[in-house]
């Protein structure tokens, strides 16, 4: 069953609506939460008076917010959270209050009816306005908490000028200086990503259910065991009183993965009204304030022998995650290439909009996009084809064989100079590459339940965010038995059940497939000691295979269902997990990643730009990607197109746009706000390399991050191929490619 495409084994009820989602959960007594959220960037709330909202009939309960949960920690001399008194707003769209009602449309009156005193503050929400001396301070005290981007270790100091914090050093290695003194050539320019939302096709949302014993939540959300600890610890609930569930999901992309704002206000109002709330946030809450993926500047500078040698790499980079911290570049320009001598310098910038978050290959895909171009640019300065110079400076045998792979699948050899298309149309060739880590959670448990009658259950709080993970656990329970995926009940996304890993940063097959084999290998074990007497074998000589129990020469078997049937018990299981590192799969993994050998990929894009209109149409991508062990080929296949598109999508259309003056979203909609469509999807062809490592009982990796990273620079590199001109911000839009040929004035740097 394993390297089988079997379908998901929930896609009908998907896509004939039977498939419950968050947003469908209905509960007797059920309440509609609506959120109350400043319309000013910067504000100190100086009075609420909640009095007429609470006279609206229908109205259940009512909450003032305090917390600040998404935003860093600002801290007064006494190390008091700020807002805990008064508070001030810090963009538009930060929550202030919460209303229950019996409908919707009560909740939204009441929302309507409190009244809020504002004393509006000065404000920034351009990137490069923060940066100057003399902008209005978003933070008025000093931040303090860990930069995940940027890799600052937690409780760190990090020096701190107005809204600019950092930089943060750590990654460097080497002397850089040196390394540009011994350089041949040097490349050196300044590359801008944008901000991208996340554009969850099912909004974020909850129903919160508080009782006498205990609080259940129904969210959508890529880590069920994590809400639960986070609700339990913000509640004052012991870990056995709080349950989480999520059945199907609408996407999540990073922007799921922890409890905000939203979620502590629905429990909140539950406990207030002793009932059921509901609350879901329409597509403008979701655009401005669920989190999006930070803009950056990066200022690269690489120096390379005449040979292709790399003397130094050094990357000065800033970014904006709003109110929140994690603006950095990730570890794809220090890890990919080798190159000793490495400088780098994250700082993050904050702005008065709503805090960023992880993202997709959070880090890595802003980082490629200019490590990538870069690279590119200086192959050509060198007089090497781009896949020549990486053959000499990328380590990595794995990728190697996936540029092999792909430039003979792409057809490399027709890439011509570039520019050298004549009329409006111009085609050309690119490629790029990915890297990320090979993850893994070794907090990750699951149950496997023989019963009497012969059927088989697989239990764990893993979610499936539509990636297929329980697909891939039924296959790998049946492998193990010897049955088929369809004979296995699978039962995950509940914290009633054995803690299973997030679905996060590409490590949830890796995480839970082991535990899954090992449990069902030893439930399997149980049920050969029990009826290996019934055919006069001897246990360690029994195998399972297709539906039965037989000796290794098949001379003498029994049918599964016949013996589960001498069962003493209505049902046995084995709970298995791999809290422990054992073999040291963890530290090997992170070794492995410093020795060019995570996960990867090398993709191939050809575009057509059309230079009248400034259109850029990706026609074709090749994506070769490496795997591990391919548990099912057609949803991984499946998810490095959705990676594909994602990038496309990141790549020409994506930008958040800001008013400077307002410090409103202008583009809080799936409207103005441009996300690909099927008219704009290329032909895309996966090729999967099975990269076996050994270090799991399953060799399984994740997939979904590194398909995501290489794709905006190989549009890029095709691009310049097709036009001469190198685009060097993001998105590529009609505008941005016109300005680059010279036919309108060039736009300013991202908001």
């Amino acid at each position: 069953m394993i390297g089988k495409s079997i379908p998901r084994i929930n896609g009908r009820a998907k896509v004939t609506g039977a498939a419950p989602f968050t947003v469908d959960v209905k509960l007797p007594g059920m309440l509609y939460a609506r959120l109350l959220r400043s319309p000013l960037p910067h504000a100190r709330v100086m009075s609420i008076d909640i009095g007429a909202a609470e006279r609206h009939p229908g109205v259940r309960a009512i909450h003032v917010i305090n917390d600040v949960v998404g935003r860093a920690v600002e801290t007064t001399g006494q190390n008091t959270p700020a807002g805990t008194s008064g508070r001030r707003v810090l963009y538009v769209g930060d929550p202030i209050a919460a209303v229950a009602a019996v409908t919707p449309e009560a909740a939204q009156a009441a929302v309507d009816l409190i009244k809020v005193d504002y004393q509006p503050l000065a404000f920034v929400v351009d990137l490069e306005d923060a940066r100057k001396p003399d902008a209005p301070r978003v933070f008025t005290h000093p931040v303090h908490g860990e930069s995940f981007a940027g890799g600052n270790p937690a409780g760190a100091a990090l020096p701190q000028q107005g809204n600019v914090l950092g930089p943060n050093k750590s990654g460097s290695r080497g002397d850089a200086a040196a390394g540009f003194a011994d350089a041949d050539v040097v490349v050196e320019h300044e590359f801008r990503t944008q901000v991208q939302t996340h554009c969850c096709l099912e909004p974020h949302g909850l129903v919160a259910d508080w009782r006498k014993d205990g609080l259940t939540v129904h969210m959508s959300t890529q880590f069920t065991a994590g809400i639960r600890a986070e609700l339990a610890a913000a509640f004052g609930l012991p870990l056995s009183r709080v349950r989480v569930i999520v059945d199907a999901m609408g996407g999540g992309f990073g922007s799921k993965s922890s409890a905000g704002n939203y979620a502590r206000a629905a429990v909140t109002l539950s406990r207030q009204a002793n009932a059921p709330v509901r609350l879901v946030l329409d597509r403008h809450e979701e655009q401005i304030d669920s989190g999006n993926r930070p803009a950056t500047v990066q200022r690269l500078r690489v120096g390379a022998r005449r040979n292709g040698t790399l003397t130094a790499i050094a990357i000065d980079t800033y970014g904006t995650s709003g109110v929140g911290l994690g603006a950095g570049i990730g570890n794809f320009a220090q890890a990919i290439y080798d190159c000793a001598n490495f400088e780098l310098l994250q700082s993050d910038v904050f702005i008065n909009a709503g805090p960023g978050c992880a993202m997709r290959a959070p880090g890595n895909v802003p980082g490629a996009f200019a490590l990538e171009q870069t690279i590119d640019e200086l192959a050509e300065k060198l007089g090497m084809d781009p896949l020549t110079l990486r053959e000499r400076i990328d380590l990595s045998a794995v990728r190697r064989e996936e540029r092999r792979i792909g430039a003979a699948r792409f057809g490399w050899n027709r890439r011509r100079a570039p520019g050298s298309d004549s009329g409006p149309i111009k085609r050309g060739l690119g490629m790029a590459q990915s890297l990320w880590g090979a993850n893994v959670r070794t907090n990750s448990a699951c149950e496997v339940r023989i019963f009497r009658d012969g059927s088989v259950e697989v239990l764990s709080s893993v979610q499936d965010i539509g990636t297929g993970i329980g697909t891939v656990l039924a296959q790998v329970v049946a492998e193990e038995l010897g049955l088929r995926p369809e004979d296995i009940t699978v039962r995950i996304g509940d914290t009633e059940y054995p803690a299973g890993p997030p679905s996060y940063g590409s490590l949830t097959t890796a995480s839970i497939t082991p535990p899954a084999r090992n449990a069902a290998y030893q439930v399997l074990r149980k049920l050969i000691e029990i009826v290996a007497p019934s055919i006069a074998a001897a246990a360690g000589n029994l195998v399972a295979r297709a539906g039965r129990i037989s000796t290794a020469d098949n001379s003498r078997s029994i049918g599964f269902r016949e013996a589960a049937a001498q069962l003493p018990t209505d049902q046995i299981g084995v709970v298995a997990s791999r809290s422990d590192d054992y073999a040291g799969f963890a530290r090997k993994m992170g070794d492995m990643a410093s020795a060019q050998n995570a996960l990867g990929g090398v993709q191939f894009a050809e575009v057509a730009v059309d230079t009248e209109t400034g259109i850029v149409r990706v026609e074709r991508v090749v994506a070769v990607q490496d795997c591990g062990r391919p548990m099912n080929p057609l949803q991984i296949e499946s998810q490095v197109q959705g990676g594909i598109l994602q990038g496309i999508s990141y790549a020409l259309f994506e930008e958040r746009i800001l008013d400077r003056h307002t410090g409103h979203m202008l583009n809080a909609n799936l409207e103005q706000y441009k996300i690909l469509r099927s008219r704009e999807t290329p032909a895309i062809e996966v090729h999967l390399l099975e990269n076996y490592q050994g270090m799991s009982a399953t060799d399984a990796y994740g997939i979904a991050e590194p398909s995501n990273i290489a794709t905006a620079p190989a549009i890029a590199n095709a691009v310049y191929n097709a036009i001469g001109v190198r685009l060097r911000q993001l998105p590529m839009s009609p505008a941005a490619v016109l300005a680059a040929l010279g036919r309108i004035p060039q736009r300013s740097g991202p908001t």
